[in-house]
């Protein structure tokens, strides 16, 4: 009975030795395209690059849509990026290339709009919301709260004592 045992287990290593080369290779394979990022160069002035961050952490990744320019890796924000760093290399202010990226894209490019005309359902959407479902709520209460109790009849009344008191009895 033993040398049966030990037939079927080696009959089972070369197989059990293959998955284990297929899971290494998956492995090694997924551990390498985690690495395989290349990193971004350092900054030849700090200074720039932090007001370059700033302004990016103002701005709205269009790609994204929800990240902002400096928080996305998208080559779209990557690029915008790159245009406001060469604007403040040529002597632009905060406010400049604000109003050109603006201009280009329109307010959604802010991370927080203007409250404006344009924007005033942006800004007021939410409170709307929750008005409306606040009213909503209101008259379902209402509603439950102003309809008369129900009037049983005494037969009624005692089918669904016999039925209560037999659910008490099945628990």
């Amino acid at each position: 009975m033993s040398s049966t045992a030990d037939a079927k287990r080696a009959a089972r290593m070369p197989l059990e030795g293959f998955a284990r080369a297929i899971l290494l290779v998956f492995l090694s394979a997924l551990t390498a395209s985690a690495l395989g990022a290349e990193a971004p160069p350092a900054a030849e002035n700090p200074a720039l690059e932090a007001r370059v961050n700033a302004l990016a952490s103002e701005l709205r990744c269009l790609v994204c849509q929800n990240q902002t320019i400096a928080d996305s890796n998208a080559a779209l924000a990557i690029d915008l990026k790159n245009q406001i760093r060469e604007k403040m290399q040529n002597g632009e202010t905060d406010l400049q290339i604000t109003d050109y990226m603006v201009a280009r894209y329109g307010d959604f490019v802010l991370y927080r709009p203007p409250f404006k005309a344009t924007t005033l359902l942006l800004w007021l959407g939410p409170l709307l919301l929750v008005l409306a479902g606040l009213i909503v709520l209101y008259r379902r209460l209402k509603n439950v709260s102003a309809q008369p109790p129900v009037d049983l009849s005494p037969a009624q009344r005692e089918r669904a004592a016999r039925l209560l008191a037999s659910d008490v009895k099945d628990r």
